[in-house]
């Protein structure tokens, strides 16, 4: 039972004491459990005492965090300035395109409406940031027009294939697979994550669990998009590649850490002949890295740290430096990016590349005619060790990992290890690191899918070194973040879409759907009490697709692949596998039905004619927008993951056999994508005369 006091601090600290778990039953929180996780929090609560000072601190934090340097607000509508500024006051607004208005509060204690943007708000020494957002992001409708059938592909980056890549895939297979989509009638191409690793730890290579969230890895830069083939084919003489990189090429695994050290030595190369290239590049590296700010520089500098200190047999997680290496505003950090300028000029350089690069092949799809093109992944965290924790310490929870609880996935919950936001501290920085990660994320795609998008409501977070199922919910300023991404899609005119699978708050799906926010709808997750939906029964408020990277391959799932894998690592009994498969088997029966009802499917149990159908199915449905994973069209068995603790299965490791340019030419893949062309091109015509 927990006591009234303590749940009041629960409360401050916006923890949630009850939940509906993802089978619908009421769960709750335990006392100790409780305890652990404010104690996780820096607020102590074991005496009553300890309960009365966090519950003083927590309510002092909450007053700085209202009092931040941003307000967000409605563009359109008045803006509500009551506790800020006194009714009277003359404002002075600078908005987002230049142009300057002189204001007053009126006795409301509200100024007058202003349009959608960034505006800069000064009232005697009172300077406000006034985020002025849209009503809901940009539709698909929006970005594309109606006439076009909608659909799109997703890949895995590091998957594709072409010649000389050297053992992984990079922007310029992405840009032929992009071209070879836009061919076929693709509006789009969903990819993996992007996210800035760790060049000093190449083992660590989960593209969830990066070092930074607002830059990219610099592995998958095609250095030939921006500098020319004679210069990286001269890097690679000189640096006697050849042979290393024709092996790693021959691969059908990755191996990242020999990638990695190759592709690394090549970029030095590149970085070394730098100085000859034409001034143009120059210049426009030169304009990167100053438009970069604090941003890249702390990056850079993070990782040339932690490069100096691992090359020492130190440690490599900030959170071990000496306290003066902590801060990376020290003046001993700013001693060390001095004597080590010509390292942090590097990793300026593999910045600039695969920016440049990214921003390439999203101009081609464009060009080629893609409504939207490239859609980026954006990961739910970012490792605590990595450049993104070092930079922004203030707006993060350091003593605690994401992860979830119990759920239809894992029955034990999952911790991820990546680092949260903390609710009062992304306030009281005025919101500037989640802000930045969107830009980032943004810069160079048409769309973004936000992985986890309940995280912006809650998450569900774990003391160190507690079990996931010893966590509980903290929740965020779900709204302020809704109107951010609104701005931000307006801003960037692009497409956002949340990851809404697993235990989903009661009310969300509507708060995504009213901003024009995708939802996801899975074709594996769709059954509901053994029958699936009819594609007309599907939501029009989300996008539809076969799977995702972590769960089985059509074909997999139809075959078991994936329950054989989990009972393979350890994660399954024998006896629970057996079930397990009998439950499948009646899965891929109502699925069968469901596809011979709608005249997709006769009556052979064929698994590809029921891939065909399958795709043929989601075309039908009002999804705004259809994404079919490469290993569906392709007719794959295996997955690219498979969640879960240990490195059994070969996660984020699987190339694909077949060149990225050709890979859409074989007959079933043409075939598939025809289906769903027509599919698509079908329901638009249905709803147009509807």
């Amino acid at each position: 039972m927990i006591t009234e006091s303590l749940q009041k601090l629960a409360q401050e600290a916006g923890i949630s004491c009850e939940w509906t778990d993802a089978h619908g039953n009421l769960a709750s929180l335990d006392e100790s459990t409780l305890r652990g996780v404010l104690a996780a929090l820096d607020l102590p609560a074991e005496t009553d005492s300890q309960i009365r000072d966090s519950l003083v601190q927590t309510r002092q934090f909450r007053q700085e965090a209202d009092d931040g340097p941003l307000l967000i607000c409605d563009a359109q509508q008045p803006i509500d300035l009551r506790g800020r500024l006194a009714a009277g006051s003359r404002c002075d607004i600078v908005l987002e395109d230049g142009q300057q208005q002189s204001l007053q509060v009126d006795a409301g204690g509200c100024l007058p409406a202003l349009p959608c943007g960034y505006h800069q708000l000064q009232c005697g020494e009172q300077q406000l940031l006034l985020a002025c957002a849209p009503h809901a992001a940009l539709s698909v409708a929006e970005l594309t027009g109606n006439d076009q059938p909608i659909w799109g592909l997703s890949a895995q980056v590091y998957s594709l294939r072409r010649t000389g890549d050297g053992g992984l895939g990079d922007t310029a297979a992405l840009e032929y697979l992009a071209l070879a989509a836009a061919h076929k009638g693709a509006a789009a191409l969903a990819i993996s994550p992007l996210h800035a690793m760790f060049s000093a730890r190449p083992e660590q290579y989960s593209p969830y669990s990066p070092s930074s969230r607002s830059l990219f890895n610099i592995l998958h830069a095609a250095p030939a998009q921006v500098l020319g083939v004679d210069a990286v084919e001269r890097a690679i003489h000189e640096c006697g590649l050849q042979f290393d990189l024709q092996t790693m090429e021959q691969s059908e695994l990755i191996d990242w850490p020999a990638v990695s050290a190759l592709r690394l030595r090549l970029l030095r190369q590149l970085h070394t002949d730098f100085s000859q290239a034409p001034d143009r590049l120059q210049a426009d590296f030169h304009q990167f890295r100053t438009a970069g700010g604090a941003r890249l520089e702390q990056h850079c500098c993070h990782e040339a740290l932690q490069q100096h200190r691992l090359d020492q047999d130190l440690s490599g997680d900030w959170r071990e430096w000496p306290t003066t290496l902590r801060d990376p505003n020290s003046p001993q950090v700013a001693e060390f990016a001095r004597q080590h300028a010509p390292e942090l000029d590097f990793q300026a350089f593999c910045q600039w590349l695969i920016d440049r690069c990214l921003g390439h092949v999203q101009s081609q799809c464009r060009d080629a005619g893609m409504a939207i093109g490239l859609i980026a992944d954006m990961a739910v965290g970012a490792d605590p060790s990595g450049s993104f924790g070092w930079s922004h310490q203030q707006e993060l929870l350091n003593q605690v990992s994401i992860g979830a609880p119990p759920d239809l996935l894992s029955r034990d919950g999952q911790n991820w290890g990546v680092a949260a936001f903390s609710p009062l501290g992304l306030k009281r920085s005025g919101y500037h690191a989640f802000i930045e990660m969107l830009r980032a994320n943004l810069a160079h795609a048409g769309g973004i899918r936000i992985d986890h998008i309940m995280g912006l409501q809650r998450l569900w977070i774990i003391p160190e070194g507690a079990n996931a199922q010893d966590g509980a919910y903290l929740n965020y300023p779900l709204d302020d973040f809704l109107r951010l991404l609104a701005l931000e899609s307006w801003r960037h005119r692009a497409l956002i879409i949340g990851e809404d699978l697993g235990t989903v708050p009661e009310g969300l799906q509507d708060a995504l759907a009213e901003r024009n926010i995708l939802g996801m709808r899975v074709l594996l997750f769709e059954q509901q009490n053994d029958e699936l939906p009819a594609p007309a029964q599907w939501s029009d408020r989300a996008l539809a697709t076969t799977t995702t990277h972590d769960l089985p391959t059509l074909t997999g799932w139809q075959s078991g692949r994936d329950i054989a894998w989990r009972e393979h690592v350890g994660q399954s009994s024998v006896e629970q596998a057996e079930l397990d498969r009998q439950h499948r088997s009646e899965e891929v029966q109502v699925l069968r039905e469901a596809l011979q009802r709608e005249g997709l499917l006769g009556t052979e149990k064929d698994p590809q004619a029921q891939l065909d159908a399958s795709i043929r199915f989601l075309g039908r449905t009002p999804a705004p927008l259809v994404l079919i994973p490469l290993e569906d069209i392709l007719g794959a068995t295996e997955q690219p993951n498979l969640p879960g603790p240990g490195d059994m299965h070969p996660n984020w490791r699987r190339r694909w056999l077949q060149p990225a340019a050709q890979m859409l030419d074989a007959p079933a893949p043409v075939r598939r994508l025809q289906y769903l062309h027509e599919a698509r091109l079908a329901h638009k015509r249905n709803a147009r005369h509807g």
